[in-house]
């Protein structure tokens, strides 16, 4: 699905659709030192291109990332040189160290499949904190708020490209398809045209509570925000139950 071009274009296009990635990261470290004041480690699980990063590396003493996706952590590398990032699945991971908060935004948790690797998933991001600690999700829609048939559509000027992205979401069992479409066009070389799919999977309120209060956590669900979704924000108690 030309990954790496898809990668290249990823942060134009969410840039000129006005995502402001420093303000973002204000919120997002305010937040964490109102749960956490002395807080000064995180971790970004998903973290994509590491834009995020790049400003929350000036927030904490220790900002880390962890993508899944090859060609997104090579840009996050090269934007953000001097912070340790790694390649690895949410589901899984395990970095041998804590941190005072481990975030996942975007809806990235969305990608995992069903309540057991969303268990999963929670679980090991409680194992990656300190007592106290602080995780923040942002979720993907509840299936009570996702609307089928959905269309996005942007066109963003960057340089000498003009870049279209549409796409187009269904309900596909318990879960959202989503197929994108990007037309990259440069004078002279004419109009490429690049296609990408997701199953994002539409978990309910109370499993997303569910698997913050098995990882030994208390949850609260945060309305609203930037992308209407919402955050929940766990805060770390005890260890997971066997």
């Amino acid at each position: 699905m030309y990954a790496d071009e898809i990668a290249a274009v990823y942060d134009l296009v969410h840039e000129g659709k006005g995502k402001d990635y420093r303000a973002e990261a204000e919120e997002i470290a305010a937040l964490v030192r109102t749960h956490r004041p002395d807080a000064t480690s995180l971790l970004d699980v998903a973290c994509g291109t590491g834009q995020h990063l790049r400003h929350l590396g000036d927030l904490f003493e220790r900002a880390e990332g962890l993508e899944l996706s090859h060609d997104m952590l090579d840009i996050a590398a090269r934007r953000n040189p001097n912070l340790a990032l790694y390649e690895g699945d949410m589901r899984v991971f395990d970095l041998g160290r804590r941190f005072d908060a481990v975030i996942c935004m975007f809806s990235s948790i969305g990608h995992v499949r069903d309540t057991a690797e969303l268990d999963a998933t929670l679980g090991c991001f409680a194992q990656h904190l300190t007592p106290g600690g602080v995780i923040i999700v942002e979720p993907w829609w509840f299936p009570e708020s996702f609307t089928p048939g959905y269309v996005g559509a942007s066109i963003t000027e960057a340089g000498d490209r003009t870049i279209c992205r549409m796409s187009h979401s269904v309900l596909e069992g318990d879960a959202t398809r989503i197929e994108v479409r990007y037309l990259i066009a440069r004078p002279g070389e004419g109009i490429r045209d690049l296609a990408e799919s997701h199953r994002i999977t539409l978990f309910p309120q109370a499993d997303y509570e569910r698997a913050f209060k098995t990882a030994g956590c208390e949850v609260r669900y945060q309305e609203g925000g930037r992308s209407g979704r919402g955050l929940f924000i766990g805060t770390y108690r005890q260890a997971r139950p066997a």
